[in-house]
C-alpha cells in the first residue's frame, strides 16, 4: 500500500483505536461512531475486528457516514477501497 497523501494514527487503549486520513475523510476502527460524524458532516468509514492499520486495508467496511456515501463508499467494499476514495 501506498501511504502516501493518508495520515496515520493509533492510539493504545484496550484494543487500538485507530485511524487514517486522506484529504476527503477517514477509515477508522469501531471506537468511532458515524453518528457523530454525521452530525460534524465528516467522511468516515468503519472496519471492525482490526488491529493494525495493514489489517484496515482488506475489511470489509462495516458503516459509513452520509457524507462518505455522498463520495461513493458503501458497506462491504474493502477498506483500502474507500481509503482511495478519502485520499
Amino acid at each position: 500500500m501506498d501511504w502516501k497523501g493518508l495520515s496515520k494514527e493509533r492510539i493504545e487503549l484496550a484494543l487500538p483505536l485507530l485511524i487514517v486520513k486522506g484529504s476527503r475523510g477517514f477509515l477508522a476502527c469501531g471506537y468511532v461512531d458515524v453518528e457523530t460524524c454525521n452530525k460534524t458532516g465528516e467522511a468516515c468509514a468503519i472496519v471492525r475486528g482490526v488491529k493494525s492499520h495493514e489489517d484496515m486495508l482488506g475489511a470489509d467496511v462495516q458503516a459509513v457516514s452520509r457524507e462518505a456515501e455522498n463520495l461513493g463508499v458503501r458497506p462491504g467494499m474493502k477498506g483500502r477501497d474507500a481509503l482511495e476514495i478519502f485520499r
